[in-house]
């Protein structure tokens, strides 16, 4: 389970998470996932946990969370309220950090009276949350880093196309593991928007942690051309 680290410490390892890890983790609902990594570790000193909505409306959305922020602040998080995915690379306190991981768990883009999961036009906009939130959270990945995305992978969220999506940002997927609640103690996933919000929801019998990393290769051409560039100058 752990081992020791450069400091001296024991490294703590749950699933695919260590303490020794940088961990930004961004759309969190209750924080418990947060949360959980924490009191696992004994500590939350590495890590930076988000939501999207300010501090007033995230407790009134999920009434859950109070406990987890303040078990959190205990363990030395860095908590960040009304942080958007789409262009967090741009916020103050996170464009001059990089990750070793950063976690966004079931993303949503908000259910809406009328509109139903397999709505062309509600699909549309989860399309448009993936693919803003990979441009952005490329910029701050550490140069081995991962972004993992927990998703369901049956219909009608295939048609989300996370895969390609992240390709076109330039990351690779690395792997796809089984997501199982029950290894994170505590943890409840959320819906999003404003509806029963602090309600969980299906999992189903597909859901999966989709792993990636930055696509060296492409990255190696952009530093070839870079530095040919320069010297055409």
């Amino acid at each position: 389970m752990g081992e020791a680290s450069c400091e001296g410490q024991k490294e703590i390892w749950i699933m695919h998470y260590s303490s020794s890890h940088r961990i930004l983790l961004v759309g969190e609902g209750d924080f418990s996932f947060s949360a959980c990594l924490a009191k696992t570790f004994g500590s939350a000193k590495n890590m930076i946990a988000t939501s999207y909505d300010n501090l007033g409306k995230l407790l009134e959305k999920h009434w859950s969370a109070r406990i987890h922020l303040d078990e959190l602040k205990r363990l030395g998080c860095t908590l960040l309220h009304e942080i958007n995915v789409k262009d967090m690379h741009e916020d103050d306190f996170l464009k001059a950090k990089r990750f070793d991981r950063i976690i966004f768990n079931f993303p949503h883009s908000g259910h809406e009276i009328g509109l139903h999961e397999r709505d062309e036009e509600l699909i549309l906009r989860h399309r448009e949350l993936l693919r803003d939130f990979f441009s952005s959270a490329r910029c701050l990945l550490s140069k081995n880093g991962e972004i993992h995305v927990s998703h369901r992978d049956d219909e009608p969220y295939t048609q989300w196309r996370i895969r390609s999506s992240a390709n076109k940002r330039g990351l690779i997927l690395k792997e796809m593991v089984e997501f199982q609640k029950e290894d994170y103690p505590g943890y409840h996933n959320k819906r999003g928007g404003d509806i029963k919000s602090n309600k969980t929801f299906p999992l189903g019998d597909r859901s999966f942690t989709f792993k990636f990393s930055l696509n060296k290769d492409l990255e190696d051409y952009k530093i070839l051309r870079k530095n040919f560039n320069d010297l055409m100058i």
